[in-house]
């Protein structure tokens, strides 16, 4: 099968729609004024999305979501300032790595891949460091999919008064995010998860306040978040040229998105996409490493089987021909492989994926 009719069963890029695609065949300018409200129009979206539009804004970002979580780092923790950065994953070492190259004096709390973050040493270690003054938490830990618990960690922070960065990379736009009833000082996430556009534009919703008084923080001149923001709030304008087809492809997606119902409907979608897999896979043989009470209907985990002669680059290649890209896995425990249930997707593409599974194993035996 040509790649090009390839599905994408990975937490991102992923598989998109033919709108959203059409979306990028128009050639912008970026200081006119189409594309300036087009950016307006952009930042609203993305704030009420969060049910922040009273208290928070939007500041989008050229590049990946790194890009947008070391913006908000280096932009809202000062040099005085220290991080707890709650680790169950990979995209939780990014964050202490980032939070090192800045610079940013850092607390760890570190768990079980396969487990959620316990909360009670997230209690523990605030009451025992006062110096502490932000929490950075990674929602959907999409190394293995396991997902944290986002209000009682963010009620915490609250209570302790300090302030929560919160990595909503893998669950904004599908899973329950309000920062009306979750204190979030700034959520970070990008075009290419659940809002089901193109990679390009990473993004920050923060809070106003906190924004406004973040001027000279950031040692980046490219990453300067505040100076994104106050480029924004004077001019409607990127201070550097922006991925113009990006950010359309990105609001036709939002509009995708409320006209499907919003968040709610798109986990109903996600979550039937998921429990399809996990109980077809399991009928074939491979076990899952996540506890379905702890498992976000983003990206499941399974393990490599443990018969020698499963190899795991074969298996891809099978389902590559079939027309589903998946990913490896990324635990450090175990070796694992990945497949994800979110993007322009149903669980029609999930039966298809599985009868894949199936006569991929049945074209090669010996893989169990």
């Amino acid at each position: 099968m040509a790649h090009e009719n390839l599905t994408l069963l990975t937490p991102g890029p992923l598989t998109t729609s033919p709108l959203v695609r059409k979306a990028m065949e128009r050639d912008w300018g970026s200081r006119d004024s189409a594309f300036v409200n087009l950016t307006s129009e952009l930042r609203f979206m993305l704030a009420g999305l969060a049910n922040g539009t009273d208290t928070h804004v939007a500041v989008p970002i050229g590049g990946p979501g790194t890009s947008a979580v070391e913006a908000a780092i280096g932009t809202l923790v000062g040099p005085t300032d220290r991080l707890l950065v709650l680790v169950n994953g990979a995209y939780g070492e990014r964050v202490v790595e980032i939070a090192r190259r800045l610079r940013i004096p850092v607390e760890i709390i570190r768990g079980p891949e396969d487990r959620p973050i316990d909360t009670d040493h997230v209690e523990a270690a605030l009451r025992n460091n006062p110096e502490i003054t932000h929490v950075a938490l990674v929602h959907c830990e999409t190394t293995t999919g396991v997902l944290n618990p986002l209000e009682e960690i963010a009620c915490i922070v609250e209570r302790f008064g300090r302030l929560l960065i919160l990595d909503a990379m893998s669950s904004f736009g599908a899973l329950p995010i309000d920062v009306t009833i979750s204190p979030i000082a700034a959520l970070v996430a990008s075009s290419n998860k659940c809002l089901e556009s193109v990679p390009g534009v990473g993004f920050v919703v923060v809070e106003r306040t906190l924004i406004a008084n973040a001027a000279s923080v950031s040692p980046s001149l490219s990453l300067d978040l505040h100076a994104q923001w106050a480029a924004f709030e004077a001019t409607g304008q990127w201070r550097f040229t922006p991925p113009v087809q990006v950010v359309a492809a990105l609001v036709e997606a939002l509009h995708q998105l409320k006209q499907e119902g919003g968040p709610p409907a798109r986990l109903n979608r996600y979550q039937r996409n998921m429990n399809l897999l996990l109980a077809g896979m399991q009928k074939l043989g491979f076990v899952s490493l996540l506890a379905r009470a702890v498992q976000a209907p983003i990206i499941a985990t399974f393990l490599t089987p443990s018969d020698k002669t499963f190899v795991f680059r074969t298996f891809y290649e099978s389902l590559l021909s079939r027309g589903f890209l998946i990913y490896p896995g990324k635990t450090t425990a175990v070796d694992s492989f990945r497949v994800g249930c979110i993007g322009a997707i149903d669980h029609h593409v999930m039966e298809r994926f599985l009868t894949a599974v199936s006569e991929a194993k049945m074209a090669k035996k010996n893989f169990f």
